[in-house]
């Protein structure tokens, strides 16, 4: 009578020999990639998107972009803006650009379009400007008075003003959107419920911004595109004067002021249409 052979329980030693063998595989495997393969364009290395957000928002508002910029293959950085005023603000991203390495795609939306073309100034890795919905200052303008030129829209009666005080007794103003008429200017194409939170966790905009020069104006030297949201009932018409000023590469949609969230598709094709120029 045949006998079967007892079944040995197999040692913790041939487990171990096992992992080690796949991780030798493994790294085999990555050594025979060239070193970073999955970052470059056919020209160079695929440049950082970094994303810049405006008034009454935080960094939040681009999370749509953000996915889809990454599921492209893109490094994406979106700081917070302090949004206490231009100099400052402009300042802080410039300090966030000069952190990182290679070739940088700089989009700003809203207020954060008159931070990035300050902030690119003279950054030589600053490759392309894109504009969504944005305020586009020149040197010297004041970015409350340029906005005035178009009186079209209806951000200034929507806008409640809240004192505040700093740390060193001063005082000053910070600007919010009612809750009220945040999504009638704001954000109309998205769902009440959405915009509803929106308006609960606003970020204030310090009123002082409003007034501050800007010194410097990147889109004379850097290329541009512009996105001009049709349906912005906060900045209207300036939107499209700003973009053919600049001779930005420009397209239009219908969309709201927070075309980023609504259209995330369309932000993020305009985006990847200026990385693929680099």
């Amino acid at each position: 009578m045949a006998m079967t052979p007892p079944v040995r329980p197999r040692r913790p030693w041939a487990a171990a020999a096992a992992l080690l063998a796949a991780t030798a595989l493994t790294a085999a495997l990555t050594a025979a990639t060239p070193a970073g393969a999955a970052d470059r364009h056919p020209d160079g290395p695929k440049p950082t998107v970094v994303l810049v957000h405006g008034a009454f928002a935080d960094a939040s508002g681009w999370n749509g972009v953000v996915e889809r910029l990454q599921c492209a293959g893109y490094r994406v950085v979106a700081p917070a803006n302090p949004l206490r005023g231009l100099a400052q603000d402009s300042t802080y991203i410039a300090s966030v650009l000069a952190s990182i390495e290679g070739p940088i795609v700089l989009a700003g939306h809203s207020y954060g379009g008159a931070v990035i073309s300050t902030a690119a100034a003279g950054n030589p890795h600053v490759k392309a400007l894109v504009y969504i919905a944005a305020l586009v200052p020149d040197t010297g303008e004041v970015i409350g008075e340029l906005a005035a030129r178009f009186p079209d829209t209806e951000l200034g009666p929507a806008l409640q003003p809240v004192p505040f005080t700093n740390a060193d007794g001063t005082s000053g103003t910070d600007l919010y959107v009612k809750p009220d008429k945040f999504r009638q200017v704001f954000a109309a194409d998205l769902p009440e419920n959405t915009t509803s939170v929106m308006a609960a966790t606003q970020r204030p905009i310090s009123a002082s911004a409003f007034a501050d020069i800007a010194t410097a104006a990147a889109w004379h030297t850097i290329p541009s595109w512009a996105l001009v949201a049709r349906q912005d009932k906060a900045l209207g018409e300036l939107e499209r004067f700003e973009a053919e000023r600049a001779h930005s590469t420009t397209v239009e949609i219908d969309a709201s002021h927070v075309a980023m969230v609504s259209h995330p598709e369309a932000v993020t094709d305009l985006i990847l249409a200026a990385a693929h120029t680099q």
